[in-house]
């Protein structure tokens, strides 16, 4: 049905670029970015990078089940230019995902979803669309692929906004959740995979230093007979 191409393992932590401002990195998924609370949850893509770039800093992170690219900062200037960066919006992000259903919409064309999101308080950490009380959220989709076989469709999804669980929240708000996710798709989609397949895979930002523009990619999911295409 999908394949998650040349994955790592949960063990191993990609460093994709370094220099010395910045470590892009590429995270499994099921490790988290930071440490979580508890002596279970201290290990992280963060603790250990740090033990290989000791000034390794952390400017934003990604879900645990989420894989893909991360990037740290080198030192405090670094980090501050870069978090000012990813506040402002000026950082371009874009994920991969393998979703339930046909979605119908032309391959090559960009739809909006724009609902907003507020927190699911009796069921925390879940989100949800509210629209009293909710933020404002909006996500870029595109097309890629559509497999008939197994009625999944693979997309490229574009947060707006970075609101938390924000993908996998709007893709269940339009009747196709992501597969694997065992916090918003129902049992039967969740077990279709054993992992959330959503993934980090491109990441555009300015050189905290120099300026230049920095593009990163890493496409690692594919549903099959899927053709091979350059976005």
């Amino acid at each position: 049905m999908w394949v998650d191409v040349t994955a790592p393992p949960p063990s191993a932590i990609q460093v994709v670029f370094v220099d010395d401002a910045i470590v892009v990195l590429e995270k499994p998924a099921s490790l988290l970015s930071v440490p979580g609370r508890g002596p279970d949850k201290q290990d992280c893509l963060s603790a250990r990078v740090q033990q290989e770039f000791a000034d390794a800093l952390v400017v934003h992170r990604l879900d645990m089940a989420t894989s893909g690219l991360i990037v740290m900062a080198r030192g405090t200037l670094a980090q501050r230019t870069l978090s000012e960066a990813f506040a402002n919006r000026m950082v371009a992000k874009r994920y991969e995902a393998v979703v339930h259903g046909e979605i119908k919409a032309d391959p090559h064309a960009w739809q909006t979803i724009d609902l907003p999101i507020g927190v699911d308080w009796p069921n925390r950490p879940r989100r949800i669309i509210d629209h009293e009380t909710g933020k404002a959220s909006m996500t870029r989709l595109q097309v890629r692929h559509y497999d008939p076989l197994h009625h999944v469709t693979h997309v490229v999804l574009e947060p707006l906004t970075g609101r938390t669980h924000q993908l996998r929240v709007h893709m269940l708000a339009i009747g196709h959740p992501i597969l694997g996710d065992h916090l918003y798709a129902p049992p039967e989609v969740a077990a279709l995979s054993q992992r959330l397949l959503l993934n980090a895979s491109d990441l555009t930002f300015a050189h905290p230093i120099t300026g230049c523009t920095m593009r990163f990619s890493c496409q690692r999911l594919k549903c099959l007979g899927e053709p091979t295409t350059e976005r």
